[in-house]
């Protein structure tokens, strides 16, 4: 019997982008470490692989993402191909796990929806996404209420207890405003550096192993010409909040700024 398969896309570009690694040495190989090749239709391209149903299917695929470690790996090769991609031109990164029929599908597909696939791709041209997150010391200060709004302490234990809790709520409130005015402050200098932003959820810090209160997940999308002013501003922003954490990851392909345009279809 022989082997069927699906069509897993990674990225979309304009058909005159160069893809190294696709249709001859050295291979770029994919999620199930097969060669990615492209489909092209309509001006676009897109650059996909075949992978068996036998472990893409949508049963067998709802499974494997319940597997950790394969997902992690998964995970790797896809935005290993759109990296790589990316590094040649502009490209519109799907998001993991956007599988069709077939190769003649993915050629529908791009006919009908290539306004908006070029749309896109002329959104983030010459344009990279960076990401900033921004974290606050876990242990807040205590802070004394003013005199004339605490209640009178009569020296019983009951009323100690209860200027104590008083004075750590106010301090806890006091430190998330400081926590939220910094963030805004953080934002508005990078925002200052880019054409666009996406802010996005804490991330769980069981997952993303980190210490505090993660204050700031926002994603800029900067023109590639202001890259080094840009990470500048970062370290500027380090200096002047010593007390807030901050990361910089990137550059990326544009995840948050390329649409979702694309959904799977089930086989």
């Amino acid at each position: 019997m022989s082997e069927s398969w699906v069509t897993w896309l990674y990225a979309i570009a304009f058909e005159a982008h160069p893809v190294t690694g696709v249709g001859g040495p050295p291979a770029l190989m994919g999620v199930a470490g097969e060669p990615v090749h492209v489909v092209e239709e309509s001006g676009l391209l897109a650059i996909v692989g075949s992978v068996p149903v036998r472990d893409f299917g949508e049963e067998e695929l709802r499974e494997r993402l319940q597997d950790v470690d394969w997902l992690e790996t998964a995970a790797r090769a896809h935005h290993k191909v759109i990296s790589t991609v990316a590094r040649e031109g502009d490209i519109v990164p799907l998001r993991f796990a956007t599988i069709y029929h077939d190769d003649d599908r993915v050629r529908s597909l791009l006919e009908e929806r290539r306004a908006d696939f070029a749309s896109a791709l002329n959104r983030v041209a010459g344009r990279t996404e960076w990401g900033i997150k921004a974290y606050v010391d876990p242990r807040t200060p205590e802070r004394q209420e003013p005199p004339d709004a605490s209640p009178v302490d009569d020296g019983s234990p009951g009323t100690a207890y209860l200027l104590r809790r008083r004075a750590q709520r106010q301090g806890q409130e006091t430190a998330q405003r400081e926590a939220q005015d910094r963030a805004e402050q953080i934002h508005v200098a990078l925002q200052e550096l880019a054409v666009e932003s996406a802010r996005h959820p804490p991330q769980d810090p069981r997952l993303a192993r980190y210490e505090g209160s993660m204050i700031l997940n926002t994603s800029y999308l900067v023109p590639n010409a202001l890259t080094e002013e840009f990470v500048t501003s970062v370290e500027d922003i380090r200096a002047r909040f010593p007390d807030v954490r901050i990361e910089l990851v990137g550059p990326w392909p544009a995840y948050s700024f390329a649409g979702d345009n694309v959904g799977p279809e089930r086989v």
